[in-house]
């Protein structure tokens, strides 16, 4: 599944959206973010580990990482 498709799941789930995670990104971070930015990156799966980290903050979760059982 495509960052996009899960992200906007989430956002929807949250009531929130991309433009606020856009918002998010760009105050707790040394970059700025736009819509257009974060949306470009989420579609073609460039999005890195740091920024996931930081829209899950934004979300109220948290990204983890667990062995396969």
């Amino acid at each position: 599944m495509k960052a996009i498709n899960e992200v906007k799941m989430l956002v929807g789930k949250k009531g929130l959206t991309l433009t606020y995670l856009a918002e998010y990104l760009s105050a707790h971070s040394d970059k700025k973010y736009s819509l257009d930015t974060l949306s470009k990156k989420l579609r073609a799966n460039t999005i890195r580990y740091s920024e996931m980290k930081i829209i899950a903050e934004a979300l109220g979760m948290e990204l983890i990482l667990k062995d396969k059982e």
